[in-house]
């Protein structure tokens, strides 16, 4: 017994002279000499309200899986040896102030968000007593709050697709890493995975491919011969469940429904919305295709009104996302109907038709409540005052639009796509679509980049993108997203208070959590 206290002494007088090593990097946080938190089976939560008791069960479960037990929750007063939480409506929504010393944890928040993104914070401040079912955090005030509102990250399903399980364990690691919107990306050429009441076939033929390109798409003219996506779409009672999980971790859920292109699976399942008529099929390899949603026919802008419609009632978020990008104008300038639009409304090419596509769709959306959200491509051929534009191909994109007065989402391939390589020994790395976006570059993203003080208050903030052609497996997905996931997080949560160096001895804390959870993650960094 007395080995295991002097154990357990070594171990607080080290926990003492340990810098607090939390990411995304708060605004404040010192170390004081309050002592050392015990955390163990007897720690309770303490909540001044039941409205934060779904966020401190979360953790819970969270440190339980860890530490082998769970706290319990409870409604009351503040308590010694207990982590109490508590509100504090002088605070903005996602900012807290933690204060740990001996005697206990003290938690406000100026919400639940607050509340739940300081819990984030303790859970990385934990420290594991080996072998023994308790942990303990060094004293330390923190006070923190995001510096931009808008941090995502985008999760394509359709060129493979994932579970219900798979995609709570996703929206889990944007938690964990503070990020507060996951982008569903659920409808592109090779698979259409949103349920529609009013058109089964999007479903039932538009979630199938024949087979699946070998290799990479550019070079290969091979193919897998294997039938993919049976089954592969969500109901709408799943669609609810996950936003229910997300919205339980302070995380909004933003649709997309892709339009005018990369529309071949809604093309297979129904012909008639095509330039064409006929000869469409769920694509089975990757790229960008000519067929595309026909501007010429009013049965497109009905369909797509009513699909729209039932999005907007199943998804709460203030935006839906509708694409917009990569749309080749091919088939409009063969197609009659599209060009009598084009004479019928005074248009002068192609380009004004896609505004006026997406003008159109806005209109719609913003009648029921709503806002739109598209890629760069928006911008071609003019776009609304109104429409978010998400920049991806191009910063510059990003900076047009600010300059222009529209709400930017910043999503540079360059620092943002978490689909490319993370090491320039490709060879060595799992077969990815091409590109090097190693977590260095993501740390320098810079949404601001180029724009005067005015101009900047049009960024709302920034999102990366995992695009799936090549990522068949979670465990995959894991890997492509950890820990670039972090740098994200730190560039929109701490984007004036980044320093890398710091960001890489914190890290080293951040990694014990990925182990003690049992991601998969890309360990490039810790080996610098």
């Amino acid at each position: 017994m007395k080995l295991l206290f002097s154990i357990c002494g070594l171990l607080v007088a080290s926990l003492l002279q340990a810098q607090v090593m939390i990411v995304p990097k708060p605004a404040e946080c010192r170390s004081t000499d309050g002592g050392v938190f015990d955390f163990g089976a007897s720690t309770a939560l303490r909540v001044e309200c039941a409205e934060l008791s779904r966020g401190a069960a979360i953790f819970a479960g969270q440190v339980g899986a860890i530490l082998g037990f769970e706290p319990a929750v409870k409604i009351g007063k503040a308590a010694r040896k207990s982590v109490n939480i508590a509100l504090d409506p002088s605070l903005k929504p996602e900012e807290y102030i933690m204060d740990v010393t001996g005697r206990s944890i003290d938690i406000v928040g100026g919400s639940a968000k607050g509340t739940f993104h300081a819990l984030q914070s303790l859970r990385q401040m934990l420290i594991p007593f080996k072998g023994m079912k308790r942990a303990a955090a060094q004293s330390v005030h923190v006070k923190d709050a995001p510096f931009f509102a808008y941090r995502g990250m985008m999760l394509d399903v359709c060129r493979h697709f994932r579970t219900v399980d798979e995609v709570k364990e996703f929206i889990d690691l944007l938690s964990l890493h503070k990020l507060n919107v996951f982008h569903w990306h659920l409808t592109d050429d090779q698979g259409w995975r949103m349920p529609v009441d009013r058109y089964p076939l999007l479903t039932q033929v538009g979630s199938q491919r024949a087979e699946t390109v070998v290799g990479h798409a550019r070079d290969s003219k091979t193919y897998d011969g294997k039938p993919y996506g049976k089954g592969f779409y969500y109901t709408k009672d799943q669609i609810r469940e996950v936003i229910a999980y997300a919205a339980a971790r302070n995380i909004e859920v933003i649709p997309e429904v892709e339009m005018p292109g990369h529309a071949m699976a809604a093309l297979a399942a129904y012909p008639w919305l095509g330039c064409r008529g006929e000869g469409y099929r769920t694509a089975t390899t990757w790229g960008i295709f000519d067929d595309v949603f026909c501007a010429g026919k009013e049965s497109t802008f009905e369909l797509l009104e009513n699909v729209l419609a039932e999005v907007i009632e199943l998804f709460p978020a203030k935006y839906v996302h509708i694409g917009g990008d990569e749309c080749p104008k091919a088939r409009w300038k063969e197609c009659p109907l599209c060009q009598k639009r084009i004479k019928d409304n005074n248009l002068a090419d192609e380009h004004q038709l896609q505004s006026y596509f997406i003008r159109r769709i806005e209109k719609f959306v913003n009648s029921r409540g709503k806002s739109i959200i598209g890629w760069e491509e928006i911008l071609e051929g003019g776009v609304s005052g109104t429409a978010t534009v998400m920049a991806w191909k191009r910063p510059q994109a990003g900076i047009e639009a600010a300059k222009l007065g529209n709400s930017v989402i910043m999503a540079p391939s360059k620092f943002c796509y978490f689909d490319y390589y993370q090491s320039e020994n490709q060879a060595a790395e799992p077969f990815a679509i091409g590109g090097f976006v190693p977590v260095s570059k993501v740390y320098q993203v810079d949404p601001y980049a180029e724009l005067n003080s005015e101009e900047r208050k049009t960024i709302i903030g920034l999102q990366a993108n995992l695009w799936m052609e090549y990522i068949p497996t979670m465990d995959k997905v894991e890997y492509m997203v950890l820990p670039r996931m972090a740098a994200l997080a730190e560039s929109g949560w701490s984007y004036d208070r980044r320093d890398y160096s710091d960001f890489l001895t914190r890290m080293q804390n951040l990694r014990k959590l990925y182990d003690a959870c049992g991601y998969n993650y890309a360990k490039h960094i810790f080996q610098e």
